[in-house]
């Protein structure tokens, strides 16, 4: 079922379920057109379970592909005796997905948690990205200019051909990306607890940067002009104890210096390279 409605917002609704003996995967497709297509515009979604790829391309409306693996019978689930001599025709599968658009501020939503379901999606170049998932899947963003909010917990996170700014953070997963240009007037972060930070920047990209890996190496094809200043010791007393720690950030300038770039892991190197 699709509901559209055009007003001061457009709301669309799908829900999609299998036939009794689908083998294949669910598929559906969500068009959500834009107030004004020929402005920028924002993308807000969150996710439990699924992956999230999103591309930037010369059209003018948000083009959703939605894919949920069917349902597969559990080799250990249990026979129910009271149903002796029925067919069973419940499934648990299907497609929940909503989109909500407003003045090009696009919101995404699912209350389908059972199984991952994937997300394609494509949206106009010049568009801002608020982006999250947890499990069973990796978020890509390529060809995007905009300001981009990306997280995810258990899987990877990769930026390509991006413009703008990113806040890009995960758990158990690398974090890579690959700006074209960068937004001189805005902080960038990248953080990961079990992964590497791998991140290129194009060679006249002025920025500061503020780099720490606990358990890992910090490398860079850039000229880093690095602060060689004392580590800070930040003393803490509370209830009579006394804590002393040293903050072992390297800190820098990168072609004389901008807008601070973050980057922070615990396992894992970090890399800043140099586009060719």
């Amino acid at each position: 079922m699709k509901i559209i409605q055009l007003s001061f917002a457009a709301f669309v609704f799908i829900t999609t379920h299998l036939s009794v003996n689908a083998q294949n995967d669910i598929k559906e497709q969500l068009v959500v057109p834009l107030t004004d297509p020929n402005k920028p515009g924002s993308l807000r979604l969150n996710m439990v379970n699924g992956s999230i790829k999103i591309t930037g391309y010369s059209g003018k409306e948000i083009i959703i592909d939605a894919t949920s693996e069917a349902p597969k019978p559990h080799p250990k689930e249990k026979t129910d005796e009271l149903a002796t001599g029925m067919k069973k025709i419940s499934t648990r599968g299907g497609i929940d997905l909503t989109a909500e658009e407003r003045n090009n501020n696009v919101k995404v939503s699912s209350h389908f948690m059972k199984r991952p379901m994937n997300l394609a999606i494509k949206v106009p170049q010049q568009f801002s990205l608020q982006i999250s998932t947890v499990n069973h899947g990796d978020i890509v963003v390529e060809n995007v200019t905009g300001v981009l909010e990306i997280s995810n917990v258990n899987g990877a996170i990769h930026l390509n051909n991006v413009s703008g700014s990113a806040v890009a953070t995960t758990v158990n997963g690398e974090v890579k990306a690959n700006f074209k240009s960068v937004n001189t007037d805005t902080p960038m972060a990248f953080t990961s607890l079990n992964g590497r930070l791998d991140v290129t920047f194009p060679p006249t990209a002025k920025f500061n940067v503020k780099l720490k890996s606990d358990r890992g190496e910090i490398y860079s094809d850039f000229d880093v002009d690095v602060d060689k200043t004392t580590p800070k010791a930040n003393k803490v007393t509370k209830d009579g104890l006394y804590k002393v720690s040293i903050d072992d950030w390297v800190e820098g300038k990168v072609n004389g210096g901008g807008s601070e770039v973050m980057m922070k892991n615990m396992h894992g190197n970090i890399y800043i390279r140099k586009a060719k």
